[in-house]
Parts: structure tokens; sequence; C-alpha cells
């Protein structure tokens, strides 16, 4: 056996590169409060990428989708980044009308699509991408959703990550999160919504017939104690999966894919939810999807590591128990 074994590279639907200079600060507290400490750190400029695109390079992840919400100079500095670094980078330009602070926000939409245009003139890969429910107001949405369909990006937004969320959005709208999206033109085909950890039944009906994805984010997930992707209630209605590292408490596609077939494991009560081509399609395949793209590099499997060393099956073992120490 040589050690020249490849696979597609992992996609990472959904990264907050800033976020990873979070890991180890705010443990012990509430999702809030670390949510306070986050906007804390975005008030500073961060321009510096290369860091962690490189340690997603290194990690397997060969694409990226960067859900950006710092501005626009850092949005160029974060393609020059990926660039330099050698990983295909979509910018998902956040649409943030309230909330937050000041420097993620846009006076209207038009302002925000005058930015989003500016990026796609300098040649850089983007999508449309509205923070959330409580970022966007309805009007939004709609412009949002009709303007993604018109231009064929992919459209990218939080929902059903916080009970909080969904009863402030209830409040104000009478309607759960991605019932609202559903209302308001923002879910098809081009469509991710990213963690849907709280979702009920009528809102994964939508995301089934809409043909949208989830992308999860298990391991920032259980960090911020979000709770639970329904995992075998999504595959059960054809939904389409893909994983993002999120805030980057961790880099390591392996496990992301790892902790959510665990979790269909244990919702389950069996083994044999995800297979294991399965698992490397949620990887890679379905991220790309996620991000309109449909070329990527590859990643080397080096069998000969001691994490590989005599296993018959590199690819289960690959993915039932080694660390992305084992690709390059």
């Amino acid at each position: 056996m040589t050690d020249d074994f490849q696979i597609p590279g992992f996609v990472n639907a959904h990264s907050h590169a800033f976020q990873r200079a979070l890991r180890g600060l705010v443990e012990g507290r509430d999702f809030w409060a670390w949510r306070e400490a986050m906007l804390e750190l975005a008030a500073g400029v961060r321009t510096d990428y290369r860091a962690v695109f490189a340690e997603m390079r290194a990690a397997g992840y060969t694409a990226v989708g960067e859900f950006h919400y710092l501005g626009l100079d850092e949005a160029r500095a974060a393609a020059e980044a990926a660039a330099a670094i050698g990983i295909e980078l979509v910018v998902l330009y956040v649409a943030y009308a309230r909330g937050g602070i000041e420097r993620f926000r846009q006076e209207s939409v038009a302002d925000y699509v005058r930015d989003l245009e500016r990026l796609r003139a300098d040649g850089a890969r983007v999508g449309v991408a509205p923070h959330s429910v409580r970022a966007c107001p309805r009007e939004w949405l709609v412009e949002l959703g009709r303007y993604a369909t018109a231009e064929g990006l992919p459209l990218h937004v939080h929902a059903d990550e916080q009970p909080r969320e969904i009863e402030e959005c209830m409040a104000e709208h009478g309607l759960r999160p991605i019932e609202l999206l559903a209302e308001c033109g923002c879910l098809g085909p081009h469509t991710t919504v990213v963690h849907a950890t709280h979702a009920d039944g009528r809102e994964l009906d939508l995301l089934g017939e809409a043909c949208a994805r989830v992308c999860a984010c298990p391991t920032t997930e259980a960090n911020l104690g979000d709770g639970f992707l329904p995992v075998e209630r999504l595959l059960h209605r054809g939904i389409g999966l893909c994983i993002g590292s999120d805030s980057n408490v961790r880099i390591d596609p392996l496990e992301e894919l790892r902790e959510l077939d665990g979790i269909a494991r244990r919702q389950s009560g069996r083994r044999d939810v995800l297979t294991v081509d399965a698992l490397l399609a949620i990887g890679s395949d379905e991220g790309a999807g996620s991000l309109g793209i449909d070329a990527w590099p590859s990643v080397t499997v080096d069998v000969l590591h001691p994490q590989l060393r005599g296993v018959a099956e590199p690819l289960c073992a690959l993915v039932a128990g080694c660390s992305a120490d084992v690709l390059s």
C-alpha cells in the first residue's frame, strides 16, 4: 500500500475566521455571553486571515465559505489570503440591517448589493448572506431572496440556532425563522440554512420541499450549547447536509463528520444511519454544492501514518478514527 491515496478535499461551508481568536476565552459561560465577547472582538479591525486559512488547508479543507460581516476591505483581505494559501474561497458577504455592532451594518439593501458587486468585480466568488432573521427585517429578506435568485448566487443564512431566536421571531412575525424565510422567497435549491438545530417538523418539510441544504457545525454547536441537529429527520426528508467549522473552536473536518455521525447514532439508537460514503459526500460534494463551486483541490491521505498503519480499509478508518494529521 502506498502513501499516495487521494480523496476530494473537504469543503468548509460555514466559517467565521476571526472567531478563532476566541478559543478558550469564554468557557463556562452561556451563548449570549459568548456572543458579547465575539462582538467585542469583532469591533477591532481584523485583516489577517492567512493563519486560519492555512490551518484549514493543513486540516484537509480545500474550499471555504467565509460568512463575512467585518466589511468590504476585510473581505478583500480574506480573498487575498485564500489565494495565497491555495484554498478556494466563496465570500458569503453578510447583509446586516440591525443589531450587532455598527461595522456590521449597511444602510440599505442597495448599499449591501453595491458592496457585493464590488467584490464580484474584483473577481471574488460571492454568495448572498442575510445574517439571520434577527439582523434582517422582512423587507430585506424579500429583496435579498429576489436578488440571489436573479443572479444565480448561493444564499446562506443562520436560522433556528437558539430557542430565544425562535421566540423573538414568533413575537415579531408570528412565524418561526424558516417559515419566515420561505414566505420571503429565501428558500430554494441555492439556499443553505446554517444550524437549523431547533427546526420543527413543518420547517424541515419546507426545507425538503425547497431542495435547500442545512450546514451543520457540530463542534461549534457543542461548544456553544446549541443542541443537536435532528439528523435522521433531515435524511428522511432528503435534505442535503454539509459541514462548517463556524467559530473555528476546532478545525478538523473529520471531527465534524464524526460528531454528526455520533449525533445520528445516539438519536436513532443505530449504527447505520450514515454510511462512510455518505459522510465523505457531506464533507465534500454537498459543501461544494452549497457554495456553488464545481472544482476544488483534492487531498492526500497518508496511509503509512501511525493512525492508519496496518488498516485494511483506510477510508472507513479515516472517518471512524483519525484526526486531520493524516491529510495533506
